[in-house]
């Protein structure tokens, strides 16, 4: 016969445990609040590469030139009002380096193009900033960037650095040490009335003067308005409360109320304690994060629900049992199953934890928090509620067989 683990007995250490964990995630969300992303709060976020600049083109020819880079070549394009318009393409095959590029360059009219940083560089290693237009000009060079594969890794230490004399900045690094990209988030009060233009710009000139002229490339700029960061956070409340309240009715049906509350006051309990961990190690809160809490909400309803049905199906097969026996035996022989599923599903998430960076790390980490919060919450919390709750029935039966008993005497 398989070993009946009591855990009943722990239900009420259980619950102290929790309230304490729930407590110093709420004393750190007073003291410090979320660390919002751009997505929940308005502001500027750019994601930057430093790349040295490969070479400088500008244009003087009739009509408009403007430029584009794909994996596997460059392209000019000439156009404009009473001109064919033509296209000038440099496969990567037929122009591996910069030096081949550059001469290849030079044969379009009108354009004018500096000697190469590095005419040895591969031109496979060509990137294109984000910030300016497309557009060649005559009097504005248009610079385009490289970055070579053994390049020494910038420190994000030294780019925090660079940055404190434009205020409260944050700064994140995307992909591996080697790619050199780092994301910059300013907050809105931190930009003014705009958020748009100088501020980025500003951003720009300010890396440039600690790490050199035309030294970083922008990958991506955007500007997240204060109206659109309050509907975004409504929607995202408004998607966990109908979450709660459809496994609420749910649970209802399927079995008592008993059960459906104990359900999802354990789901509640591994959100906040997810939400804990996400303050105090002042993880960025944004739509990946709340992604994460979203399936945290799925894989534990799913444990929950089975630990149910094996209560349900135990009291069937013992009648005459007392409810901390079914509940103590039911809750053991799915033990083992919720055991192996939940280490089986984190061995994929370990994976994603280490072989990715970023938001997708974050991810990760935050299922592993929860998926094991989710194993704590269906045995302690889910069981311990349904567990007080039959328990109070029982007294209050019993109470009022004895008062019925005691006016039958009378």
């Amino acid at each position: 016969m398989k070993r009946i683990i009591p855990f009943s007995k722990y239900f009420i250490p259980t619950a102290v445990l929790s309230f304490i964990l729930m407590g110093a995630g709420a004393v750190g969300y007073f003291m410090m609040g979320f660390n919002l992303g751009v997505d929940f709060q308005a502001g500027l976020i750019q994601e930057i590469q430093f790349a040295p600049t490969a070479f400088r083109m500008t244009y003087q020819g009739p009509g408009n030139a403007t430029v584009s880079l794909s994996r596997s070549s460059l392209a000019v394009v000439i156009s404009g009002a009473g001109i064919d318009e033509v296209t000038h393409e440099f496969p990567f095959t037929s122009y591996s380096s910069l030096s081949d590029l550059v001469r290849g360059l030079r044969g379009v009219e009108g354009l004018t193009v500096s000697e190469p940083a590095s005419g040895g560089a591969r031109t496979s290693w060509l990137v294109q900033s984000a910030q300016s237009s497309p557009r060649i000009e005559a009097n504005t060079p248009f610079l385009m960037h490289f970055l070579s594969p053994d390049s020494r890794p910038i420190d994000i230490a030294d780019v925090r650095s660079s940055l404190l004399p434009l205020g409260t900045v944050s700064v994140q690094v995307l992909g591996i040490p080697a790619d050199r990209r780092f994301m910059i988030r300013m907050e809105d009060n931190e930009l003014g009335t705009s958020g748009k233009g100088v501020p980025a710009e500003k951003i720009i000139s300010t890396l440039e003067n600690a790490f050199g002229s035309g030294e970083v490339a922008v990958t991506r700029s955007d500007y997240v308005g204060s109206r659109f960061s309050k509907q975004l956070s409504d929607q995202a409340g408004s998607l966990l409360a109908m979450t709660l309240l459809l496994i609420l009715v749910y649970c209802s049906f399927r079995f008592k109320v008993q059960y459906a509350m104990g359900a999802v006051l354990a789901i509640i309990h591994d959100g906040l304690i997810v939400v804990a961990f996400i303050v105090w190690s002042r993880m960025e809160f944004n739509t990946i994060i709340i992604a994460a809490l979203m399936t945290v909400m799925g894989y534990s309803i799913n444990d929950t629900i089975v630990v149910f049905d094996r209560m349900k199906e135990t009291r069937r097969i013992y009648p005459d049992d007392s409810f901390v026996n079914v509940l103590d035996r039911a809750v053991s022989e799915c033990l083992n199953r919720t055991i192996i599923t939940t280490f089986t599903t984190m061995l994929a998430v370990v994976c994603l934890y280490i072989f990715t960076t970023g938001s997708m790390k974050d991810f990760a980490l935050c299922l592993l928090i929860g998926m094991t919060a989710g194993i704590y919450s269906t045995i302690f919390i889910a069981s311990g509620f349904v567990f007080l709750w039959e328990n109070q029935a029982k007294k209050r039966e019993q109470k009022k067989l004895k008062s019925v008993s005691v006016k039958a005497k009378a």
